[in-house]
This record gives C-alpha cells, sequence and structure tokens, in this order.
C-alpha cells in the first residue's frame, strides 16, 4: 500500500525547466540568448525554467533547435513532471474544492511565492501542498473550522470577508513576524509612555515612520509589522498574544492617514487593556463596551476632546485653520480633516488634503 507523499519529498519532484538551466549552464548561454535563439521571449523563458509554465510540444523542438537536445527528451521529461503531479494528487487526497480555495487565496499565494515564502511553481497540486504546510494544515478546507475568534483584527464593514484569505493573511503576518526578535517582555506601562514618541513619527518618511515605530514598540515588547491587505481580508489591524511576544501587525488598506493612525492607536488601547487574552474578532463595527473605549482612546489620543470642542466652536473650517490646529495637537491635518469628516458624515470634505501611504515594491 502506498503512502502519502511526505512534504519533505516535494523537493524531489523536479520541473524540467530545471534540466534547461542546467543545459544552458553547460553551454554557457544566457536565458536571453535563448530567448533569441528559441524565437520565445525571454519572460517565457524565464518562467519556464522557474516551472510557472510548462514544456510544450512546440517549444520542445525550438529547444531542440537551440540546444541540440531531441525534443523527444524534453517531452518525456514533461509526461513525466505531469504524471508525478497526477500522483502526488492523488497520494495526498486533495480535494476539488481546494482548487477553488487556491483561487481565492491567488493574491496571497502570489505574494508567498515572490518572497520565497513558498516555491514558486506551476503545479496546483503543489501549490496546494505549499499552502498546507505555510497555513499548518492537512486540508485547506478545514479553515473555516478553526477558531478565528482568539485572536483580534479590526476591519472594515463594507467590505466582505473571505475566511480563507482573512486566515492566510493572520498566518502571514505570524510568519513575518516570527522573523522579528525582540528581547523584552510586554511592558504595557513603557508603552503608556511613549504617545508622543509614537505620534511624532508621523512627520517623518514612510521608511522611517516604519523603523521607529518597530524600534518603539520593540522597546516595549511589541512585534510591530506593516503587512500588505488582500481582497477578502478587510483588516486594517490585527493582535495576537503567544507565548514569548505579543504581535501587533497593522496594513494601510485604505492608504489615509487619519485611518492608520486611529487604527493605530485602537490597538494600543487593546494592548494596555490586554484584550488579546479575549477570544473576539475586532471589527470596527461591532458594537461592545471593548470596541468604544478603544475608540474613544484612539480619538482622544490623537486630539484633545476639550481641544477639538473649541475648535469646532469657531466654525472655521478652512485649510489653514486646520492646519493651525492640527499644529497644536502635532499631528498631521489629514488626522483633523478625517475627525471632522466623521462628525458632519462628508466623506468627500478637504480629501484631497488628507495624506495617503502607498506600497512602494
Amino acid at each position: 500500500m502506498e503512502e502519502n507523499v511526505t512534504l519533505l519529498s516535494l523537493d524531489l519532484i523536479v520541473h524540467p525547466g530545471e534540466t534547461i538551466k542546467e543545459a544552458l549552464e553547460e553551454k554557457n548561454m544566457t536565458q536571453e540568448e535563448l530567448a533569441i535563439r528559441t524565437g520565445y521571449s525571454a519572460k517565457h523563458i524565464s518562467e519556464v525554467i522557474s516551472g510557472k509554465k510548462d514544456i510544450s510540444n512546440k517549444f520542445a523542438y525550438s529547444l531542440e533547435i537551440a540546444l541540440g537536445i531531441d525534443a523527444s527528451v524534453w517531452i518525456n521529461l514533461q509526461g513525466i513532471y505531469d504524471k508525478e503531479i497526477i500522483k502526488i494528487e492523488e497520494m495526498n487526497n486533495i480535494k476539488d474544492n481546494e482548487f477553488d480555495i487556491l483561487k481565492d487565496l491567488k493574491d496571497i499565494v502570489g505574494f508567498c511565492q515572490k518572497h520565497n515564502i513558498i516555491k514558486n511553481n506551476n503545479s496546483k497540486p503543489l501549490t496546494i501542498l505549499n499552502m498546507r504546510k505555510f497555513l499548518n494544515l492537512t486540508d485547506l478546507t478545514k479553515i473555516p473550522d478553526l477558531p478565528l475568534q482568539q485572536v483580534a483584527f479590526r476591519a472594515s464593514k463594507k467590505l466582505k470577508v473571505n475566511t480563507y484569505v482573512l486566515y492566510a493573511w493572520k498566518r502571514l503576518c505570524e510568519y513575518l513576524a516570527s522573523h522579528e526578535k525582540i528581547n523584552k517582555p510586554f511592558n504595557k506601562e513603557k508603552l503608556a509612555n511613549k504617545y508622543n514618541d509614537i505620534k511624532n513619527t508621523m512627520f517623518k518618511d514612510a521608511n522611517t515612520m516604519v523603523k521607529e515605530l518597530k524600534e518603539i514598540f520593540a522597546d516595549c515588547g511589541v512585534v510591530f509589522e506593516i503587512v500588505q491587505h488582500f481582497t477578502g481580508a478587510p483588516v486594517n489591524g490585527f493582535i495576537e498574544k503567544q507565548k514569548d511576544k505579543i504581535i501587533l501587525c497593522m496594513t494601510i488598506r485604505q492608504s489615509y492617514s487619519d485611518i492608520f493612525w486611529f487604527t493605530l492607536f485602537h490597538e494600543i488601547s487593546h494592548l494596555l487593556n490586554e484584550d488579546f487574552h479575549n477570544q473576539f474578532m475586532d471589527y470596527s463595527f461591532v458594537e461592545s463596551e471593548i470596541e468604544k473605549r478603544a475608540d474613544s482612546f484612539a480619538q482622544n489620543i490623537l486630539i484633545n476632546e476639550e481641544d477639538y470642542q473649541k475648535f469646532k466652536n469657531n466654525n472655521k473650517y478652512d485649510y489653514q485653520s486646520i492646519v493651525a490646529f492640527a499644529n497644536t495637537q502635532k499631528v498631521l491635518p489629514g488626522i483633523v480633516i478625517g475627525r471632522i469628516q466623521r462628525d458632519i458624515d462628508d466623506y468627500t470634505f478637504m480629501t484631497k488634503y488628507k495624506e495617503q501611504y502607498k506600497w512602494v515594491n
């Protein structure tokens, strides 16, 4: 009786693109030169060699001419690889539903392959097995049964949540945070004295801001990460307590500074109150005393409530007045604009003046 293929044996499945790479090395030929000799694009050559594309019969004959290796060799190599993939699919009991889930996860899969978190290949069964390993599951269809409520999220009520993407995003946060080493235990008293230091970073360029935030949180025993967002996981922030550290992850999904900073201090409130011991999903549309407390904390830390009421009473909402008031609160003007937008329920008000953060590839 055959045993299931172990995850370690996946590395023994060799795509024929590897053989092309070896042939190029023996002939001291570049991929660019092979592209010229075969008449295929450099991108096509690269994707075949990296395992993202298979060797078609037509391409096999082009390789015969360019490399002097009979087309039947390439066709046979591709056939052997295809049979191995089918065998793996059968032996590992990959379900049809897992292929549908893989479609849901395509953006996260692409991210993980690009950043070498999982191996890059064109085989869907192998990708499923790689994602199983990354997500610590023997079956992707079991994701909805996992206790996601054991971690705290902050998300938007306007966008639909995809459970599979949400779980994979959470796992990505944990993976990225695992590469950050901190030597101090969580100290909420120290964190409570860092408000001004944290606010001051918002006036730095994006790279410096993130670097300094990571240093501040690390000094308080918290791993801080900015994690890319994905459609289906409309999450602004995430916290989780692990055995030896606390994770605080943020996205810049909606890009605006007021949302980022409000969410950051909202999550800080959860840290200070140790809400991460609770089992709940921290969506921004959930009405609870815990959420109201965190919202109030974030709002008042960014802008003093008494000062804001005096500013409102002056009824001067021109940009110059907003900038002047923002300076007194030591925040960006966009944060004041965001507060006004919520108060007047008009999210078009001076939006062009709100600062935005952008992902840089």
